[in-house]
């Protein structure tokens, strides 16, 4: 059973694209369907974290609006986080499932019991990964992957149960 999904966040929460102002100000856009789904999981008891490669004050915000506790930016090494955290939550790598998309994802992909990638993943990570989703980064394919785990997990009613 997967009690703990790990998100990266550019590319998989949104879409990659990073947009600059003429401030010099960053800009990004997040599926409201990923971030139901993500809260949900939550609800449910479950555990989300976020390790991105970036310093992003949007994302911080968007964890803490979704009530992910577990948090890493700025991390070049998503492996050896991933590891901490397992540790630190008492799991094991098969209660864990990852989302990644590009080269800086492959050795946290190859860590966890589960492994994601959306549809426009990398080559390199598409063929590594357990599933290759039908939807994009940022299109609700984080949304997809939780849909396979709770469904896999027996947890279908119970995360419906919260909304119905």
């Amino acid at each position: 059973m997967i009690k703990l999904i790990v998100l990266d966040v550019d590319g998989c929460l949104s879409d990659g694209k990073l947009t600059y102002t003429s401030d010099g100000l960053e800009s990004k856009s997040f599926n409201v369907k990923d971030g139901l789904g993500i809260s949900t999981w939550i609800k449910i008891g479950n555990h989300a974290a976020i390790i991105t490669g970036k310093n992003s004050p949007m994302v911080e915000r968007r964890a803490r609006e979704l009530g992910i506790t577990h948090f890493y930016q700025g991390i070049k090494d998503k492996n050896r986080v991933i590891k901490e955290l397992i540790a630190e939550l008492g799991l094991k790598n098969y209660e864990v499932a990852a989302i990644g998309d590009d080269l800086n994802d492959y050795n946290m992909l190859r860590h966890v019991g589960r492994s994601f990638t959306p549809n426009d993943g990398m080559d390199d990570i598409k063929e590594i990964v357990d599933t290759v989703l039908c939807r994009k980064g940022g299109d609700g394919a984080v949304r997809e992957m939780i849909d396979i785990i709770v469904k896999d997990n027996n947890q279908y009613e119970e995360f419906l149960g919260i909304w119905l």
